[in-house]
């Protein structure tokens, strides 16, 4: 019955992930929400900043918190191993579902794009960065990313492994493809609320320390990692740099 429940769980998990998941593209592209992040503003601005600072500060504890490898290798003594990711998914997607429900929209244009050709280029980079994610997501194995596998393993009586370096793709240009799909959803908009310039400028310095402490991490955990962080960008792809697989000279 143990089994089950554990995979119940992982499941469970990922069921959330994949809610959250639509519902951000509706809220932060405007569509099919009933209240948007551009939604008219229902509290004085300096209210609103307060609440929404809030938010951002709870999203980053959390997801960076939980991502940081103490906290990981405490969780894995009190629950298990195979079931850090899926709690780590599950906890991310209360914190993110949390920010969306009690977002406070503060009105004002910061700019907005008047031709339609432009603004129809800026709306298909807004969900061509979703698809970069998942796409990105896959290419080093979305069930373990988001605990599935973990899980699966355990139901079947398996064994939990340790991380590895995987650099499949577009791995081979850029350390981080999912954190600049998601800083381009941010950022594509053709129209630029006040409350939307909060949000993605508060997510993207959140990621920019995330990934610091993310790769000291890994460097930490995975020697390897360091010759892949020295050979292929963070986030941008350059030619100046080169892929891990050819040598020193």
């Amino acid at each position: 019955m143990k089994r089950y429940l554990l995979l119940f769980y992982g499941v469970f998990a990922y069921a959330v992930f994949i809610m959250t998941a639509i519902y951000s593209i509706g809220f932060l592209g405007n569509i099919f929400v009933a209240r948007s992040i551009d939604a008219a503003a229902l509290i004085p601005v300096g209210e609103a900043l307060v609440v929404n600072a809030s938010l951002l500060l709870l999203f980053g504890l959390q997801h960076g918190g939980m991502a940081r490898r103490p906290m990981r290798i405490r969780l894995a003594r009190s629950m298990g191993g195979c079931l850090v990711r899926s709690t780590y998914v599950l906890a991310s997607c209360i914190a993110m579902i949390t920010v969306m429900l009690f977002w406070q929209p503060m009105g004002g244009i910061v700019w907005a794009v008047q031709n339609q050709m432009v603004s129809r280029c800026i709306h298909a980079l807004y969900f061509g960065a979703w698809a970069l994610m998942f796409y990105a997501s896959f290419l080093i194995n979305h069930s373990e990313l988001f605990g599935l596998r973990q899980v699966w393993t355990t139901f079947r009586r398996g064994y939990c492994w340790g991380p590895e370096l995987r650099t499949p793709g577009l791995y081979r240009h850029v350390r981080h493809p999912i954190y600049l799909g998601w800083l381009l959803v941010l950022w594509a908009a053709p129209v630029m609320t006040v409350s939307h310039l909060l949000f993605a400028t508060g997510m993207t310095i959140y990621m920019l320390i995330e990934i610091h402490l993310e790769e000291r991490d890994l460097e930490a955990e995975l020697p390897e990692y360091q010759q892949y962080k020295r050979k292929v960008p963070m986030l941008l792809p350059s030619w100046r740099k080169r892929l891990l697989d050819e040598p020193d000279s």
